[in-house]
């Protein structure tokens, strides 16, 4: 084989396995076959060996080692697909600055038409999220609930245009009041949209759930109940795609997870319980191997595993601690940790994935006492991080599951708006979730203070910025795309960027 054939079948064989790895992370296969596939790839050229040059060999090894570049960095820095980025672990390895101000390092801001607890996500220059208007946007202001809508917003990543957006009615007679210490702190717009890089999905509470192409057409709508949690809280957990599904947890709605064909909206399974009530909990996926792959869901007091070809339970651990579990699990080589806290304390734990039926005795790797409050944790580099009440962040070894540090966030006169916001304590705005980008922390407060930290044991404070001094609440978990930090308020969507 002449050199010019090798190149080709090496072109070709990197950009099918970067077509992989994008399936792979959005759910179309799991990992385990994607590292078959690229193995059986590199075979696959390294049998016509025999008839290479030793410059064809140099220029294949060269391919070899592009395309472990290119699969390693591509989708985290380019698209952050869903709740806490393509995973829905938080991380990405992409660089974002770490100052900025109402002056410096803000490439764009665009209003938004309402008010929103949803995070944005970002996939092919574009980004998405919900908001909602009407009712509730105010608490001096309230509103009359026959007013309510809901937003779905198209904004170009490049110039922050507009480029879309739909207005959706809200089920009016259902609806929540804006009462309590729940709805009056998140409003009518939390859950943050899912894609699969050519669909967006949007769960809407009881407005349901709509898909749509990139470009804003509307291809199918499906109800998926209209009941309220116990507490009148409110809905707040995000879709997610898993092959040819989207996982709807629907949990105030109809105290269930649905299993929706996403090209038709078709319900394929559902998996209903009463103990999904007082959960707020985003589902994520773990591959447990080439054929099995279950939907994680955290309930009051234990960690779920659902088969999402049955929508049957797979196995249960008990032991989280609390009395509702408001943030999501995380995964890591196998292990699955999850932390929460509330008003009857908490806890946290880490579960081996596998097994069936009740697992508490035979998975549970260890429970700690560490509580979280509102904000998912982040697992990296051999520590979890948990963000208690006061700003105080929590390091964890994920080993022994001991406290092996802990630092307090500090504000400066600098760093606080001037003109209000809020933060606190709980039913505050305080829902934003810890992200790492480049290897380093970074968590946005209510109040749109930011703090970056080191990720290492000691999490030493390295800076703390503030987007604007006008009195906006940011409740939303910022999202990583092409270099650039996208955090979004109750009123705009800032890019941060150099």
């Amino acid at each position: 084989m002449k050199f010019s054939g090798v190149a080709k079948v090496a072109t070709l064989w990197t950009a099918e396995v970067c077509r992989a790895r994008m399936n792979c992370e959005l759910g179309f296969y799991n990992s385990t076959s994607f590292k078959h596939l690229f193995i059986l790839g590199f075979l696959q050229i390294i049998r016509i060996h025999s008839q290479m040059t030793p410059t064809s060999i140099r220029s294949l090894a060269c391919a070899a080692l592009l395309s472990l570049i290119v699969l390693g960095t591509t989708n985290a820095q380019e698209d952050w697909p869903r709740f806490r980025g393509v995973a829905g672990n938080g991380i990405s390895t992409s660089s974002v600055p770490t100052e900025w101000g109402p002056d410096k390092n803000i490439k764009w801001k665009a209003e938004l038409p309402g008010a929103g607890c949803s995070s944005p996500i970002a996939v092919g220059g574009k980004i998405f999220l919900t908001c909602y208007s009407g009712y509730g946007e105010s608490r001096s202001d309230v509103g009359n609930k026959e007013d309510l809508e809901r937003h779905v917003v198209c904004i170009d990543q490049a110039s922050g245009d507009q480029l879309w957006s739909k207005t959706i009615p809200a089920d009016v007679e259902n609806e929540d009041d804006f009462t309590g210490i729940g709805v009056t702190a998140h409003g009518y717009a939390s859950h943050t949209p899912v894609s699969d890089g050519e669909h967006l999905f949007v769960f809407l509470g009881k407005s349901g759930v709509i898909a749509y192409d990139l470009e804003g057409n509307e291809l199918w709508q499906k109800k998926v109940g209209d009941g309220s949690d116990g507490r009148k809280w409110g809905s707040a957990a995000s879709p997610i795609v898993h092959g040819d599904l989207v996982i709807v947890p629907a949990l105030a709605e109809s105290r269930a997870v649905f299993g929706l064909d996403k090209k038709t909206g078709e319900q394929r399974w559902a998996c209903e319980s009463k103990a999904m009530d007082n959960t707020w909990s985003t589902p994520m996926v773990v591959d447990v191997d080439d054929e099995r792959s279950d939907i994680i869901l955290g309930v009051p007091d234990e960690l779920w595993a659902i088969n999402p070809k049955t929508g049957k339970l797979a196995w249960a651990a008990a032991g989280v601690g609390g009395e509702g579990f408001y943030t999501s699990a995380v995964e890591s080589d196998g292990i699955i940790y999850a932390s929460v806290g509330g008003r009857s304390g908490g806890g946290s734990i880490a579960v081996r994935k596998g097994g069936k039926k009740d697992v508490t005795e035979s998975h549970v790797e260890w429970n700690g006492p560490t509580a979280g409050s509102f904000a998912t944790p982040l697992v990296y580099d051999g520590h979890m991080y948990v963000i208690g009440r006061g700003g105080i962040m929590q390091v964890i070894d994920i080993t022994s599951g001991k406290q092996i540090g802990k630092s307090r966030m500090t504000s400066t006169d600098a760093s606080r708006p001037k003109n209000g916001g809020r933060s606190g304590g709980f039913g505050s705005p305080d829902y934003g979730s810890p992200i790492i980008a480049d290897g380093k922390i970074y968590y946005t407060k209510g109040n749109g203070e930011t703090f970056v930290m080191n990720a290492d044991d000691k999490s030493e404070q390295i800076a703390v910025n503030k987007l604007t001094d006008d009195a906006e609440i940011f409740s939303g978990t910022p999202a990583v795309s092409k270099g650039q930090l996208l955090i979004r308020s109750n009123k705009f969507l800032y890019c941060i960027g150099n």
